[in-house]
């Protein structure tokens, strides 16, 4: 088996937690070894940024960014690089390039963000999810509570920046029809990626 490591990203309410879901279940249905996994993590500082997040103040952007940054190196050294040198695919719900579009949002220089995450693995296919702006507002909106990072005006700047990336191995995924068809489109993409449609077409979606 061929390792991947593929990561979902995304503006808040964009739907990445759900569509990881389901291209890990299309792809255990399909026989594969997948770990699912996502960032913020569970551990120590992850739970401490998930914190952080829900409260009226947080430390600066610079130094927020980097708890980001100490929780992915802890998450790549623990988790995701010893589920690749077994061969697993590795499904990631953010990763690196939260961090520079979030943090460049903030107002952070994109060149020291895109440094201080070089030493992290690339993935090799990154959807991006981006349904039309208003419909993520309008998720973020219905939810019980919110965080910092939840705001409009900053979401604005999130969602541009998710829009002006242009990398061969980046998918944008329209996540504002049903979320069987986009799951349906998530796993074409898949299959065309790694050029695997003929033995994994007839795999049910959702």
């Amino acid at each position: 088996m061929t390792a991947k490591f593929i990561v979902f990203e995304g503006p808040d309410g964009s739907g990445t937690t759900r569509q990881t879901a389901f291209l890990v279940d299309s792809l255990r249905k399909s026989g594969k070894s997948v770990l699912m996994t996502a960032e913020p993590t569970e551990s120590k500082v992850g739970q401490d940024i998930r914190k952080m997040l829900q409260q009226d103040t947080m430390p600066t952007p610079d130094s927020m960014q980097l708890l980001f940054c100490a929780d992915r190196a802890n998450h790549v050294s623990t988790v995701i690089e010893p589920a690749l040198r077994k061969g697993q695919i590795v499904v990631c719900d953010r990763f690196s390039l939260s961090t520079i579009v979030y943090g460049a949002a903030q107002g952070i220089d994109k060149q020291w963000l895109e440094s201080i995450n070089a030493k992290f693995p690339k993935p090799d296919l990154t959807f991006i999810t981006l349904p039309p702006f208003d419909i993520c507002m309008e998720r973020i909106n219905s939810r019980k509570t919110q965080d910092q990072f939840e705001m409009e005006n900053f979401q604005r700047r999130v969602y541009e920046n998710y829009k002006s990336i242009e990398d061969p191995s980046v998918v944008f995924v329209d996540t504002s029809g049903s979320k069987q068809e986009t799951a349906h489109f998530v796993w074409r993409q898949y299959q065309e990626h790694f050029g695997q449609i003929s033995q994994e077409s007839e795999v049910q979606v959702g």
